[in-house]
C-alpha cells in the first residue's frame, strides 16, 4: 500500500461517495458514518431509485441527515436509473420526459446541501434506435440541465464510463467525453459543462491516464477515484493514484477528489488508511 503522505495533495479535496461506500448502512445512516470517518463532503448518484421526483419526506430527510451530520454535498447524479441497469437517461427516448421533470428537483437538492456539481450519465445505446437521434436528444437534455446547474452556481458533468461494465453506453474514452462536453457549451454559450474525469473508469478502458490528464485538464471538472483491478481503494491495485492527483494538481485541478471504490474487506471506515484523517475534511 503506498504511504499515506503520498497522498498530500488531496488534503482538503476529498469528498467520499455514499452510493458505493458505507453501503452497508441504510442511506439516511451514511452521512453520519462518514462524519464520523473525518469527512466533511459527500457526493451520492441519484439516491432515490427510478423515481424522478421523490415525495417532500423523502426530500427533507436526505436533507436532514446531511445538515445533521454536518456534511456538505458536493456532487449528485441527475436521474440516472441505475437501479434498474441503466446508465443514466439523458439519451433515452422513454426516459426523457421523467428526466426533464428531475431536473428541478435534483437542482433543488443540490442546492439546498451546497453541492457544486450535477452530473448527467449519458444513457445506453438502445437496440433498434438510431444512435443519431439519441445524439440529439441528448444534446437537448443537456442543454437543459446546463442551464439548470447554472441557475444554482453548479457544473454539468459528463462522465465516460468503462466497457466492461457499460458495454452498451456510448461514451468510453476521454475525448468522447470531452466532445460532448463541447458541444454542450457551444449549445448554451454558459461554458458550464465539465469532464468528470474518472480514473477508474478510464484505465479499464485501456487510456494513458497521464496523456488524459495533460490534454483535457482544462474541461475536467470534477475527479473521481478507485484502484484497478478491483475497483477497491488505492494501494490495493496498480495505479499509482497519488502521482496520478499530483500530476492533476500541476496541471492545474484544484476541485473535488471523489472516492468512489468499494472496500476490498471489511466494512467502509476500514477502507481509509490510505488517508490520514486530517486530510479526509474538505475545505
Amino acid at each position: 500500500m503506498a504511504a499515506a503522505s503520498a497522498f498530500a495533495s488531496i488534503g482538503g479535496r476529498a469528498t467520499v461517495n455514499l452510493s458505493i461506500l458505507f453501503a452497508e448502512l441504510p442511506l439516511l445512516e451514511r452521512p453520519a458514518a462518514a462524519a464520523a470517518a473525518g469527512f466533511t463532503s459527500a457526493e451520492l448518484w441519484w439516491p432515490f431509485a427510478t423515481q424522478a421526483v421523490p415525495g417532500k419526506a423523502q426530500l427533507d430527510a436526505l436533507r436532514n441527515a446531511f445538515k445533521d451530520a454536518g456534511l456538505r454535498l458536493s456532487g449528485l447524479n441527475l436521474l440516472d436509473d441505475l437501479s434498474a441497469g441503466a446508465k443514466g437517461t439523458v439519451s433515452l427516448p422513454a426516459a426523457s420526459e421523467r428526466f426533464r421533470q428531475n431536473l428541478p428537483v435534483a437542482a433543488a437538492l443540490a442546492e439546498s446541501l451546497g453541492a457544486g456539481g450535477l452530473n448527467a450519465l449519458y444513457g445506453n445505446r438502445i437496440a433498434g434506435a438510431d444512435p443519431a437521434a439519441q445524439d440529439q436528444l441528448a444534446l437537448k437534455n443537456l442543454t437543459l440541465a446546463a442551464r439548470a446547474a447554472h441557475s444554482i452556481g453548479a457544473v454539468l458533468l459528463i462522465e465516460a464510463l468503462n466497457r466492461d461494465d457499460a458495454p452498451d453506453y456510448p461514451l468510453h474514452t476521454a475525448a468522447g467525453a470531452v466532445a460532448v462536453v463541447d458541444r454542450v457549451n457551444a449549445a448554451t454559450g454558459l461554458g458550464n459543462a465539465k469532464f468528470l474525469c474518472d480514473l477508474y473508469h478510464l484505465s479499464v478502458n485501456g487510456e494513458q491516464l497521464e496523456a488524459v490528464i495533460d490534454t483535457h485538464a482544462d474541461r475536467i471538472g470534477h475527479v473521481q477515484i478507485a484502484d484497478n483491478p478491483g475497483r477497491h481503494q488505492p494501494g490495493t491495485g496498480s495505479l499509482d493514484l497519488a502521482a496520478l492527483l499530483d500530476r492533476l494538481t500541476a496541471a492545474g485541478y484544484t476541485g473535488p477528489i471523489g472516492l468512489e471504490y468499494r472496500p476490498a474487506a471489511g466494512g467502509s471506515a476500514d477502507s481509509f488508511d490510505w488517508l490520514p484523517r486530517e486530510l479526509r475534511a474538505a475545505r
